[in-house]
C-alpha cells in the first residue's frame, strides 16, 4: 500500500516538510517477534512480543523499524509460581499517566494460563516494573491475550478465554474495570469462533490476540482468528455501534470475512495478533502485526511487519494485502523528524539522544531552527559530548519561519548517540533534527538487482547492481537489454535549492563502473565510480537541483558491477 504523493505534496504544490521520508521493509525486526505489541510515545516507538515465553522484553526505537533499536529485559518471573512459564502475548500500554504491561502466564501447564499485570515504577518504560498481580474477573476461568481499552472516559478489559475448564474453544470477553489492575464486573461474551475462516486448522477453534483500534469517534476490535500454527491465521473485526454501550455483545457487529489473510504470492503466511500505532505526527494508523514465511513455518519464523492503514467513505478500516518482503514502503508522516520537546535539555543544551548507527562514521544532520535574533548565529554541535570542528552558522529568520541548516555529525558505532545543540541563545529555538540517509537495501529493486548482509556497509547491507548484459528475448537483433536497478522514492527536501547526492559505492572489478542516475524520471547523468577495494564504499557527489517536495531517484548500471551502500542528501 503505497501513499500517494499528495500526502505529502508534490513538486507543484509541496505542502509542509514533515521529515526527509524514505522508505523501509518488513520486516521489522532480525529475531522472531511474535505477538508484537507497539506503541509511539514521546518521539519513540516501543514494542514488546512474546519473547521466547520466558521473561518480558522492550525494544526502543526512534522509527517504526526496529532492526536498530535498543532493547532491555524489563522483567523476569521468579520461579515456582503461578506466572513463571509461557509469558505469551505481553502489551504495553500507557493509561492514565503509567506505563503497564499485561501478560499472560501459567506454571508450566497451558490450562493454568492466566492474566497478569506490571506496573512501571518510573516515567520510564524501558526502567523497572513492579508485578502487581493477576487481572481477573470472577470466573477466574483460563485467559490470554488481554489489554486494557479506554472508551468515553471508561476503563475496560478485553481478553481471549475459554467458557469452562476444557479447551474448546476461545472467546472474546469484555469486563469494566475500575483501574487499569482490576476488573469491577462480570465479563460478557463478545465473539466466538462461528465463521468457517476463524475454525480453520481447529479444533480447538481460536478468537485471541484482541487489539484496539479508534477513528472519528468509532471504536473497533482487531482480533485473530483459525490457528496460530497454520497459515490461515487472519484478522477478523467487531465494530461498535457509535454511541453504544460496549458491555452489550449486540452493539457489536462482526465482519463476515477476514480482514488481512495469507497471501501465497507476497510470501506471507498467517499475519495476525496485531497491534496498531500512529504515525510519529499522528495523522495515519498503521497495523503491526506478525506472519511467516512459509506455510510450514508453524509458531516458527513469526516477525512483526507493518503497513499503513487506509480508511473508506463509511469510516471503516482497510488493511489490504500483506506486502511482501521485496516492497519498499514509505515510512510513516513525521518519521526520522527528531523534535526537540521530546529531547533532553541539559544546562544550556538541549541533547538528542537514541540515534542508531551500524558503523563509526560521518553522517549527514539536517538542523530545523527558528532565528529572530536579526543576524546570523553560529553554533556548537556536539556529538557524543565532542565539539565538531567548526561551529554551524544560521541564518535568521522570520519569527513564523523555520530554517533548515545541512551539516555533518561523526557517528559512533552505537545504538545511544547523543546530539547536542544550544538551547539558551537569544532569539534562537532549535525544534528539531534529521539524518537525511537512505539505506540502499531499503529501496526498491528491479531487474538482477540484490541485496546482500555487509558488516562494512551502514545499516544493515549493500545492495549489488549487476553489470549491464544481454539476456534472451526476441526483437530486431534477437536480444533485449537486462538492466539492474534501485530506486529510491519517497525522498523529500524542505526547499528548492542545489542539494549534493552523496553516493556511497563499492567497485571491485578492474576498470572505472558507471551509473546512470535518474531524477524524477526527468534529469539523467551518468557517473562514474571509481575502482575500489572490496568492501570499500566511496562517496561519488552529484549535483542535483531539487524544488521543495517529494522526489523520486533510480539508478542502473551502464557497464560493470557496483555494491550500493546509501544515498545522502546534502544541502
Amino acid at each position: 500500500m503505497e501513499r500517494d504523493w499528495m500526502d505529502k505534496g508534490t513538486l507543484d504544490s509541496p505542502g509542509i516538510y514533515n521529515g526527509h521520508g524514505g522508505t523501509f521493509k518488513n520486516t521489522l525486526a532480525e529475531m522472531d517477534t511474535p505477538d508484537p505489541s507497539v506503541i509511539y510515545q514521546d518521539g519513540y516507538y516501543y514494542m514488546t512480543f512474546t519473547h521466547n515465553g520466558a521473561d518480558v522484553m522492550v525494544m526502543k526505537s526512534r522509527t517504526l523499524d526496529f532492526r536498530q533499536a535498543q532493547s532491555k529485559t524489563v522483567w523476569n518471573p521468579p520461579i515456582d509460581t503461578a506466572y513463571s512459564a509461557n509469558l505469551w502475548a505481553p502489551e504495553i500500554q500507557y493509561i492514565q499517566g503509567k506505563w503497564y504491561i499485561y501478560f499472560a502466564a501459567d506454571d508450566g501447564l497451558n490450562e493454568n494460563h492466566r492474566m497478569y499485570v506490571l506496573e512501571a515504577d518510573t516515567d520510564d518504560p524501558m526502567g523497572d516494573y513492579t508485578f502487581k498481580g493477576q487481572v481477573k474477573d470472577e470466573t477466574n476461568k483460563w485467559a490470554i491475550d488481554g489489554l486494557a481499552m479506554e472508551h468515553e472516559g471508561k476503563l475496560y478489559f478485553v481478553w481471549s478465554g475459554w467458557e469452562g475448564d476444557v479447551n474448546v474453544q476461545q472467546n472474546t470477553y469484555i469486563a469494566p474495570m475500575s483501574d487499569p489492575l482490576t476488573i469491577s464486573g462480570p465479563r460478557v461474551l463478545l465473539n466466538e469462533p462461528t465463521l468457517d475462516w476463524e475454525q480453520a486448522g481447529g479444533p480447538p477453534y481460536i478468537d485471541e490476540g484482541q487489539s484496539i483500534l479508534k477513528k472519528a469517534g468509532r471504536l473497533f476490535i482487531v482480533y485473530s482468528g483459525a490457528g496460530s500454527w497454520t497459515p490461515f491465521y487472519s484478522l477478523g473485526m467487531l465494530a461498535l455501534d457509535p454511541g453504544t454501550d460496549p458491555l452489550v455483545a449486540a452493539n457489536w457487529k462482526k465482519s463476515e470475512q477476514p480482514l488481512l489473510q495469507m497471501d501465497e504470492q507476497a510470501g506471507v503466511f498467517g499475519p495476525g495478533h496485531n497491534s496498531f500505532v500512529t504515525s510519529p505526527d499522528g495523522t495515519e494508523d498503521w497495523i503491526v502485526y506478525h506472519a511467516t514465511t512459509s506455510s510450514s513455518d508453524g509458531w516458527n519464523n513469526r516477525r512483526a511487519r507493518a503497513q499503513r492503514v487506509s480508511w473508506n467513505e463509511a469510516g471503516m478500516p482497510e488493511f489490504g494485502k500483506p506486502l511482501s518482503l521485496a516492497t519498499a514502503i514509505a515510512v510513516p508522516t513525521g518519521a526520522g523528524v527528531i523534535k526537540s520537546e521530546y529531547a533532553k535539555k541539559a544546562g544550556e543544551r538541549v541533547e538528542f539522544d537514541g540515534i542508531p548507527a551500524t558503523l563509526a562514521a560521518e553522517v549527514p544532520l539536517l538542523i530545523h531552527y527558528r532565528n529572530t535574533s536579526g543576524g546570523s548565529l553560529p553554533v556548537d554541535l556536539l556529538v557524543n559530548g565532542d565539539k565538531m570542528a567548526a561551529p554551524v552558522e544560521l541564518a535568521p529568520t522570520k519569527v513564523e519561519q523555520t530554517g533548515y541548516v545541512y551539516t555533518q555529525a561523526a557517528l559512533q558505532q552505537s545504538d545511544n548517540n547523543v546530539i547536542s545543540l544550544p538551547a539558551a541563545i537569544a532569539g534562537l529555538e532549535t525544534t528539531a533534527i534529521e539524518i537525511p540517509r537512505y539505506e540502499a537495501e531499503s529501496a526498491e529493486f528491479k531487474g538482477s538487482t540484490e541485496m546482500e548482509e555487509n558488516l562494512f556497509a551502514s545499516g544493515l547491507g549493500v545492495v549489488k547492481l549487476a553489470p549491464s548484459g544481454e539476456a534472451g528475448g526476441t526483437g530486431n537483433a534477437g536480444k533485449v537489454k537486462s538492466t539492474s536497478t534501485v530506486q529510491f522514492t519517497n525522498i523529500a527536501v524542505p526547499e528548492k535549492r542545489d542539494y549534493t547526492l552523496r553516493i556511497a559505492a563499492s567497485n571491485a572489478g578492474k576498470q572505472t563502473a558507471r551509473l546512470k542516475v535518474v531524477i524524477d524520471g526527468e534529469k539523467t547523468m551518468t557517473v562514474e565510480v571509481a575502482k575500489t577495494k572490496r568492501n570499500q564504499f566511496v562517496p561519488v557527489d552529484v549535483t542535483v537541483s531539487l524544488k521543495a517536495g517529494v522526489h523520486m531517484i533510480h539508478m542502473e548500471t551502464v557497464s560493470d558491477q557496483v555494491s550500493m551502500d546509501y544515498i545522502d542528501i546534502i544541502g
